[in-house]
C-alpha cells in the first residue's frame, strides 16, 4: 500500500521538496506503536535546517546506530514534525489510544516526518488532542510545546508553583516558541518582558506580556539595561545576544539563562560525531562553570518528544490558558509554498499545513 506525502531525495534549497503518491504505507514495527491518519501538521525551523541538510550526521547515527543498512540512505526523507490526527492502528501494548481516538503528537526527527497522509509514533509520544481545539489548531502546538516546556520546565526548574513574582525575559518573543513561551510563565504567574519586533508588540501584548520591547528601536542592551534585573531568561535567538544577556540576570539568586541555540548538531556535522559530542560538551561546560562564578546558571535545551508533558500542555489548552498562534494555513498541495514563507522569517506565530482536505 502506498500514500501521498511531501518527500526529499537530497538535501538542499526548496526545490528539493517533491509530491509522491506511492511512499510506502507505514507499518508498525514495534508493540508500542501507533499508526496516526494526519489531519494537520506544521513546520518548525528545524524542518527548513534538515531540508538542508543540517544535524545529517547525528540524525542518521539515530536512525541506524549500528551501521546495518550499508546500501540505505534515509532517503525519500519526509519532513514535518507536528500532527494532529486520529489513531487508526495500535502495537499489541499500546493500553492507553484505541483507534479513533483523536491525538497530538511531535515525532522526534530521527523519524519520518507528518508531511504524509500517515505517520507512525511511539505510544509514549502521543497525547489526546485538547477538546477545544481543531486540528488545525492542535497541529500548531506539539513541537514549540515541548520545546518551551523542556527549556522551561525540565531545564530551567519553572513550573506553576514558584513563578509568582519572578521576572522572565523572552528574547525572540513572536515566533511558535516565544507566543508559547510568553503564554506558559503567564499561566504560571510570572511577570513577562518579550522582545520582539514591533510590527509583534500588539500579537505579544495580547498573549500576555508585561513589557514588550522593540529590538529595532534603538539599541535592544541599552534599552533592556534599563529594566530592573531578571531572574530567569530564555534564549531564542542566540548569536551576540548571550554576549551581554546574562549580566541582566540577578546575580548569586539561582537565576538562569537557558539557551535553545546549541552548537550540538552543527558540531556533529562538521566534526563527526564522537567529536561533535565532546566538542559540545565542552563548549557547555565552559560556559556554565564560567556563569556559575559570576553567580548565574547557564543551561542548554532543545525538543524532548513526550507524550506525558503534552498531556499537561493539553490541560492548559482546555483550560484556556495557551491557545495556538497560527500565522497562516496552507493547502497540503502548497507545502512548498508554506516552506518559503517559513523560510522568509517574520512569522508571527506558526505556519500550518491542512493535511486531510488536499483534494
Amino acid at each position: 500500500a502506498a500514500m501521498p506525502s511531501w518527500v526529499i531525495d537530497r538535501y538542499g534549497s526548496n526545490e528539493v521538496l517533491r509530491f509522491t503518491r506511492d511512499m510506502m504505507f507505514p507499518i508498525i514495527h514495534f508493540p508500542n506503536e501507533v499508526i496516526i491518519r494526519v489531519h494537520a501538521a506544521s513546520l518548525n525551523p528545524i524542518d527548513l535546517s534538515m531540508r538542508s541538510g543540517y544535524g545529517a550526521t547525528a540524525l542518521n547515527m539515530k536512525r541506524d546506530p549500528l551501521k546495518f543498512k550499508i546500501q540505505e540512505t534515509e532517503f525519500p526523507l519526509t519532513l514535518g514534525r507536528d500532527v494532529s490526527g486520529v489513531v487508526m492502528e495500535c502495537g499489541v501494548n499500546v493500553s492507553y489510544f484505541k483507534p479513533g481516538d483523536e491525538v497530538w503528537a511531535a515525532i522526534p526527527p530521527w523519524k519520518q516526518g507528518t508531511l504524509s497522509e500517515f505517520v507512525v509514533a511511539s505510544g509514549n509520544e502521543v497525547s489526546f488532542k485538547p477538546k477545544c481545539l481543531s486540528h488545525i489548531e492542535a497541529a500548531a502546538l506539539p513541537y514549540v510545546g515541548l520545546t518551551t516546556w523542556s527549556a522551561l520546565n525540565k531545564v530551567g526548574g519553572l513550573n506553576q508553583s514558584n513563578c509568582s513574582g519572578k521576572r522572565v525575559l523572552i528574547l525572540g518573543a513572536s515566533g511558535g516558541v516565544g507566543t508559547f513561551a510568553v503564554q506558559l510563565v503567564k499561566a504560571w504567574g510570572a511577570h513577562v518582558t518579550a522582545v520582539c519586533s514591533h510590527d509583534a508588540s500588539t500579537l505579544v501584548k495580547k498573549l500576555g506580556a508585561d513589557d514588550v520591547i522593540d529590538y529595532k528601536s534603538g539599541n535592544l542592551e541599552e534599552q533592556l539595561k534599563t529594566l530592573p534585573l531578571f531572574d530567569f531568561i530564555l534564549d531564542n535567538v542566540g548569536g551576540s545576544t548571550e554576549k551581554w544577556a546574562l549580566d541582566l540576570l540577578k546575580k548569586w539568586s539561582g537565576a538562569t539563562y537557558v539557551t535553545l541555540v546549541t552548537p550540538f548538531l552543527i558540531n556533529m556535522d562538521k566534526l563527526g560525531v564522537a567529536d561533535g559530542m565532546l566538542r559540545s560538551g565542552v563548549t557547555v561546560g565552559s560556559k556554565t562553570v564560567k556563569h556559575l562564578l559570576k553567580g548565574v546558571h547557564y543551561r542548554w535545551a532543545f525538543f524532548m518528544a513526550s507524550g506525558p508533558s503534552l498531556d499537561e500542555i493539553a490541560e492548559l489548552v482546555d483550560s484556556g490558558k495557551i491557545q495556538p498562534v497560527i500565522d497562516e494555513v496552507f493547502s497540503f498541495s502548497e507545502v512548498p509554498k508554506a516552506f518559503l514563507k517559513l523560510e522568509g522569517g517574520h512569522a508571527r506565530g506558526k505556519t500550518v499545513i491542512n493535511v486531510i482536505s488536499r483534494q
